[in-house]
């Protein structure tokens, strides 16, 4: 599930945004002090952040560019400033859209969509620490060490490895693959867990997936 981080001083605008994202498949994270802001959204590690210029004590062009000296996650600005010389300004800086209020709920919708399709599209290698998973040939990488996936283990390993740091259910899971079209049942999914460990194993990579028991897995 995509991390999408807002940053919005309006507790009502804020909440509507979240309750936006979550009914949408997102998991929805929300900054509501904004002292030591980018200590904060570092800490959330977020997909996408959704940026209100107007934050207190804060200029949010400051934000964009002390994010953009280390982070390249995609950031759309969504403000009440309307002029093409804050526009011009946001983008100049570092970021990806740019979209004024009030909006139309499905067109940010369809503007955060557009920037995730885009971002998946360029980036078939996802890395993990020294580790590279090779989403188009279904390959991983551990230094010399290099094993072919199944479809399944793969999309189970990439899943894990997108919400690394946050536990994951065995439902989350199988929803994700069903989601995909590649209907597995529990049974199934610990068939491919096992398997999985035990490859990964092989390229020095043991316990890697730690079991949660009673909540699920979860990569540190």
């Amino acid at each position: 599930m995509k991390k999408i981080l807002i940053i919005e001083d309006d507790t009502e605008l804020r909440n509507e945004l979240k309750i936006l994202l979550e009914n949408n498949n997102y998991q929805a994270l929300t900054i509501e002090d904004f002292k030591d802001i980018i200590s904060k959204i570092k800490t959330k590690d977020p997909d996408l952040i959704l940026l209100d210029l107007n934050i207190p004590n804060i200029n949010g062009v400051f934000i964009i560019k002390e994010l953009r000296k280390e982070s390249t996650v995609p950031i759309i600005v969504v403000t009440s400033k309307n002029t093409e010389v804050d526009e011009v300004i946001s983008m100049s800086y570092g970021a990806d859209d740019y979209i004024t209020k009030p909006y139309n709920p499905t067109i940010l919708l369809l503007h955060i969509e557009a920037i995730f399709k885009r971002i998946d599209g360029e980036s078939n290698i996802i890395t993990y620490h020294n580790v590279q998973l090779n989403l188009s040939n279904s390959t991983i990488k551990n230094g010399e060490y290099e094993l072919t996936l199944t479809k399944n283990e793969q999309k189970i390993l990439y899943y894990l490895i997108k919400n690394k740091g946050h536990t994951v259910t065995r439902d989350d899971i199988i929803n994700y693959l069903w989601d995909n079209e590649d209907f597995i049942d529990d049974n199934t999914l610990t068939v491919n867990i096992n398997r999985l460990r035990k490859k990964l194993s092989t390229i020095k990579l043991d316990n890697i997936i730690e079991t949660r028991r009673g909540e699920g897995y979860i990569i540190l």
